[in-house]
């Protein structure tokens, strides 16, 4: 209850960055959610925007709640974008994609002026790795990918939901990664990205430029190359 009260804080105090009249990139996974649900206080109350939702869940709760809603086609550009992490390093470096929208989630956070990363404690780590790394596969590749991933030192897990693969809002399946610690997060970025098959990965480097860490009572703010 303590995280998840931690998690509203943050929230909260990352609507601070939402004005009138924006395109507004909507995130998904627990502690977006609460960010949509209270985006959604202030249309019913007057506020003007129109959000980018970053998954189907999102999207649909965001439908639900009365705010307006576009596409990447319509509006190539958004203002802010507030979306939740699973991991946060001390240069802000993220991995993101425990809920499964990873993909969307980093196309609209690269078209995003800003990217407001909100999380309760837990998610604030010295180094990023205990929390394994979702990686998007073309199912094709997945056999391929997957042996290449443990050639690394990874222990490679497919993602299930049920008896089944999880399936990604693209079509695609996700790889579960345990590297251990990341010692070399944009090396291991660059890496995954040049690997055929590889369709995106969790780590989003350089990304976010403001992040609200909900601590107890108070929520600490931090800032790329503060």
């Amino acid at each position: 209850m303590a995280h998840d009260d931690e998690k509203q804080a943050a929230a909260r105090a990352s609507l601070r960055f939402v004005r009138d009249g924006q395109i507004v990139g909507l995130g998904s996974g627990s502690t977006a959610t609460y960010v949509v649900q209270f985006l959604g206080e202030r249309v019913r109350a007057g506020l003007k925007i129109v959000g980018i939702p970053t998954s189907n869940k999102t999207r649909d709760l965001a439908a639900s709640l009365g705010i307006p809603l576009t596409s990447l086609e319509q509006t190539p550009q958004i203002d802010v974008t507030i979306d939740g992490a699973d991991e946060i390093d001390p240069q802000l470096s993220l991995i993101k994609g425990g809920g499964g929208a990873l993909l969307h989630e980093k196309i609209v956070a690269s078209a995003s002026r800003h990217f407001v990363i909100i999380a309760d404690s837990s998610k604030q780590v010295p180094t990023l790795g205990k929390f394994p790394l979702p990686i998007e596969v073309i199912t094709f590749a997945q056999p391929l990918v997957k042996r290449k991933i443990e050639a690394f030192g990874a222990s490679v897990t497919l993602r299930m939901a049920g008896n089944a693969p999880f399936v990604t809002d693209e079509g695609h399946h996700i790889l579960d990664c345990n590297f251990g610690a990341i010692s070399d997060v944009p090396g291991l970025a660059r890496k995954l990205s040049d690997m055929p098959g590889i369709v995106e990965h969790g780590l989003f480097v350089h990304m976010a430029s403001v992040v609200l860490i909900g601590k107890a009572k108070e929520v600490i703010e931090l800032q790329q190359n503060a």
